[in-house]
């Protein structure tokens, strides 16, 4: 980890801690009130309750909490995956919670880049096609399309690879290919659910470094659901949701 993330971390152990780191940031994700419900056998079930966040421009957060928590259900509703059942939901500047549909889904190819624990790569593309995949839902012709995966496989550290087929690539390789997809189409923000889960410890720490960097170097913003302290050290807020709530 670099002295400026250790001291971000270091500057991030208490909730007071964390205001001060925030004061003078730019706000890119503002969640108000915000509560997910869910009905199951007739009975709602309130899995997030009343949440307030603030997560400003270029930071690299991290969620923790026990399992159904709803550190994902949390993550969700940032990525315009989900609606909330009540409260406001604002990024950069944009409701979103408000979108229809068909708004909500060309905001999140534009606007967000996607990285889950088990990849979800297509095998019969080579690892070119599958990071130029999110770029078939935007306007920008084929070639243009091409240039920019070649240069986010390059940023991951796989121009070498561009060509093989997610088969022929070690898991550590794969979840590189899957970065290089989530910041294909230059996102303002990158959602991470456990993005080290199915890596052994050095494969962990490589992916780690390289979200590191995209955040530090590129200024990107990253939140990841994390159940790993090594994985969340490497953020610089913490924030810990224990059943639908924000826990200091």
């Amino acid at each position: 980890m670099s002295e400026a993330a250790e001291e971000k971390v270091e500057g991030a152990k208490s909730y007071r801690d964390k205001a001060a780191y925030r004061e003078n940031a730019e706000v890119l994700i503002k969640l108000r009130n915000v509560v997910k419900e869910y009905e199951r056998g007739g009975e709602k079930i309130r899995v997030l309750q009343a949440l307030d966040l603030d997560v400003p421009k270029g930071s690299f957060e991290a969620l923790m909490g026990p399992s159904g928590s709803g550190k994902t259900t949390l993550l969700n509703l940032i990525a315009g995956l989900d609606r909330p059942t009540e409260g406001t939901i604002d990024i950069d500047g944009k409701r979103i919670d408000q979108m229809s549909e068909g708004g909500l889904a060309g905001w999140r190819a534009n606007s967000v880049g996607f990285i889950f624990q088990s990849y979800n790569l297509l095998p019969v593309l080579t690892a070119i096609e599958n990071v130029e995949l999110p770029l078939l839902l935007t306007p920008v012709p084929s070639s243009e399309r091409r240039k920019r995966a070649e240069t986010a496989l390059r940023v991951v550290g796989l121009d070498n690879r561009m060509d093989h087929y997610p088969r022929q690539l070690s898991g550590g390789q794969e979840q590189r290919v899957a970065i290089a997809r989530a910041i294909v189409n230059d996102p303002i923000l990158i959602v991470a659910d456990e993005p080290t889960g199915d890596l052994d410890r050095q494969s962990a720490d490589d992916i780690l470094a390289l979200l590191d960097t995209l955040n530090r170097d590129l200024g990107k913003t990253i939140m990841m659901v994390t159940h790993d302290p090594a994985a969340a050290e490497r953020a610089a807020i913490v924030h810990h949701l224990d059943k639908g709530a924000l826990r200091a």
